[in-house]
């Protein structure tokens, strides 16, 4: 379906640069947790923890929306029947689940630690760091599914 209509095509350039910008945006998250880990000054971990809401993660939604657009809109070969349609929607349905559920509300309490503290303990770093891991694997079945194409 690729270089066969404009829409498509412009829905499909936003959806893979948000893919790229989940993959970076969770790496570095995944980096901040290990910081803490690794017994990270107190300065670098209010660096990498700022007491405010982390929008940066929610580009995962602009997935769905390009991903569901596309469906909607392109020929039978993308359409929500195809297995590997609906491997890519659960697999945003754990990882919005995730994310929204356990790893940021886990980071908020992590930043708001640090900000009281001075430093959160290195266990939760780790559970972040794990947090961190199964968003990530989620994403790799997601991306291996949409390459695959089964």
């Amino acid at each position: 379906m690729i270089a066969q209509s404009v829409p498509y095509d412009l829905l499909f350039v936003v959806h893979v640069l948000s893919a790229v910008a989940v993959i970076a945006v969770f790496v570095v998250m995944r980096v901040s947790a290990m910081a803490i880990v690794n017994a990270a000054s107190d300065d670098e971990q209010r660096r990498k923890f700022p007491t405010r809401r982390n929008w940066a993660a929610r580009v995962l939604h602009v997935m769905l929306l390009t991903g569901l657009s596309m469906s909607l809109i392109g020929d039978r070969s993308v359409s929500l029947t195809r297995p590997w349609v609906g491997v890519g929607l659960l697999c945003y349905l754990a990882a919005a689940g995730h994310l929204e559920a356990r790893t940021l509300p886990l980071e908020r309490t992590i930043a708001e630690v640090i900000a009281h503290d001075g430093h959160a303990s290195i266990e939760r770093g780790r559970q972040l760091m794990r947090s961190m891991d199964v968003l990530l694997a989620i994403i790799a079945v997601a991306l291996v599914a949409m390459l695959w194409q089964f």
